[in-house]
């Protein structure tokens, strides 16, 4: 296990050499989970906007063109692509946009796979994932700060058969995870999580998590990171029994959208790397995340660090990464929801 604590320290903003970093598009208001279908087409879901986007121009010789797929949702923030068709998960509703790269512009009407999730707002916003079973991945987060609830569905993750909507609670004891990412090897699922918030400036700190088997438990509301009882809930509790993290980042960083690198573009280091966007705190003293940094494999295990430095100068913030995406060609994608931009990285050595 790797606990490893982020420095409040802030690099001059660049990526490390070699990279390019450039503004791939402003226009994409409160961007959130993006996601790409086959044919090159990049689509974004938003949280507080209620518009479902889509975005031409990935590909070189396509002129850049921003389409709203839908607007008036609740919370759109979740979006996957499964096959041909855009799933997109809103507050308490699960829909899909058959053969989305034909109807995008033609304002589709979505199906409703689900509206029967919990429609609690705090923690509400999701994030979704297609699994290697071809069934969806997606978050219920805590209705609250700190509590405990009847409806187990609430602080989990939970599996949803698309055709019909059915769900069960596939990780348990999950306070707020946005970012999903299965491991191109093991095919576990890997997923952050957002500590409780009035511990302090460095307690508990943020996650990073392996589900090992379906129906674990990871803590809330009892044990928050290592072994950190709360002092609400947590008593008489044994942190034995429940999962831990494989990585610990800096408390109120908002560790959020997570993807492995499965590329070649990126120099040999990368393969396999977890890159991790970092919204930023709300509510410490002294302001930490709005980066993107990066857990590397190494021979020692896993290794943390900064990748992008770029939105926090002198307490001053002009972004907030909210998920990270790897292209088919080996860039990646940064959304960043407070500039409505999206960013694309790639290597360039020359």
């Amino acid at each position: 296990m790797l606990v490893t604590l982020v420095s409040c320290a802030h690099l001059n903003g660049a990526p490390p050499d070699g990279f390019d970093f450039q503004l791939f598009t402003d226009e994409v208001p409160n961007a959130r989970q993006m996601a790409v279908s086959e044919n090159g087409m990049l689509y974004v879901g938003t949280r507080r906007v209620g518009v479902v986007y889509a975005v031409k121009g990935l590909h070189a010789k396509d002129a850049m063109e921003v389409t709203v797929v839908d607007s008036g949702l609740v919370m759109p923030s979740g979006l996957a692509i499964l096959g041909d068709d855009l799933i997109v998960a809103a507050l308490n509703r699960v829909l899909r946009y058959r053969n989305i790269d034909s109807t995008y512009t033609q304002n589709p009407e979505p199906e409703v796979i689900t509206d029967s999730l919990p429609d609690a707002v705090a923690h509400g916003w999701k994030y979704v994932s297609v699994g290697p079973d071809g069934f969806l991945y997606l978050n219920v987060g805590a209705p609250c700060n700190i509590c405990e609830s009847a409806d187990e569905r609430f602080a989990s993750i939970v599996r949803m058969n698309p055709d019909t909507g059915e769900t069960s609670v596939y990780a348990h004891g999950v306070r707020n995870t946005v970012g999903m990412a299965w491991h191109p090897d093991t095919k576990e699922l890997w997923f952050s999580d957002n500590g409780r918030d009035w511990m302090g400036d460095d307690v508990p700190h943020e996650e990073i998590n392996v589900v090992k088997k379906p129906g674990g438990h990871f803590g809330y509301p009892y044990v928050h990171a290592d072994d950190v009882l709360d002092p609400e809930f947590g008593r008489g509790v044994d942190v034995d029994d429940y999962e831990r993290p494989v990585v610990n980042i800096q408390a109120h960083s908002a560790a959020l959208g997570i993807d492995f690198y499965t590329h070649s573009q990126f120099p040999e280091r990368y393969r396999g790397a977890l890159f991790v966007a970092e919204h930023g705190s709300w509510n410490r003293s002294k302001r930490v995340g709005y980066r993107v940094s990066v857990v590397l494999n190494t021979e020692e295990g896993l290794s943390y660090e900064p990748f992008i430095d770029h939105w926090l100068k002198d307490e001053k913030i002009s972004g907030r990464p909210n998920d990270v995406l790897v292209l088919p060609d080996g860039t990646l994608l940064i959304s960043d929801d407070y500039a409505g931009a999206i960013y694309r990285v790639r290597y360039n050595p020359n």
